[in-house]
């Protein structure tokens, strides 16, 4: 099996999470990446948990990106 249709369905999904609720999936990248505070009540109503499912790998490869810089 190769990797393109693995790929194309996270970036599909990637994609269709950022036009859909931008700002969720923004803070659900943020704070996964430990780039925004864990503790703050209001910015954790805003992420989804289920973002972060095992054949979501591009949203994984973003958050540890993000990691790099935080």
């Amino acid at each position: 099996m190769s990797l393109t249709p693995l790929m194309f369905r996270s970036v599909l999904r990637l994609l269709a999470s950022l036009i859909g609720e931008p700002a969720v999936s923004v803070s659900t990248l943020l704070y996964y990446s430990d780039l925004i505070p864990r503790n703050n009540i209001i910015l954790q109503r805003l992420v989804r948990h289920d973002l972060l499912d095992d054949e979501n790998y591009l949203f994984h490869f973003l958050v540890n990106f993000l990691r790099c810089f935080g």
